[in-house]
């Protein structure tokens, strides 16, 4: 592995926080969770990779929906513990939900409100019921 990857301040777990931003907009996307693996993974594929803590597996964003990350830019904050990936979303869909991106809650008067529009039924991208 490179001498860049040792850089990062890992967490005891060997991960890292990494946060997905829309390229153009700026909006944010999702946050996930990267492994030594899953950032090398990202710099050599050119699109996001990132470890999967319920599946214990790397996770190729879009393995499975089509909707890859391109990676523009890789960032990392001033403290070296989370990493910030600007990219192009295929698709226009983060979320396993069918959104734009998974911070769809928003607290409103001391509830959640759901305020994104569901763009594609999961049923659909997933195959499951």
């Amino acid at each position: 592995m490179s001498a860049w990857l040792d850089e990062v301040h890992w967490n005891r777990e060997g991960l890292v926080p990494a946060i997905a931003q829309d390229a153009t907009s700026g909006r944010v996307l999702t946050l996930a969770w990267m492994n030594r693996e899953a950032l090398a993974e990202t710099v050599k594929r050119g699109e996001a990779v990132y470890w999967s803590r319920s599946r214990g597996k790397l996770w190729r964003k879009g393995e499975e929906s089509g909707y890859v990350q391109r990676v523009v830019e890789l960032r990392m904050d001033c403290d070296s513990d989370a990493i910030l990936l600007r990219v192009e979303q295929a698709g226009g869909i983060a979320c396993h939900t069918g959104r734009e991106r998974c911070f769809f809650h928003k607290l409103e008067h001391g509830k959640w409100v759901e305020t994104d529009p569901v763009l594609r039924d999961p049923a659909l991208i997933y195959g499951k019921k």
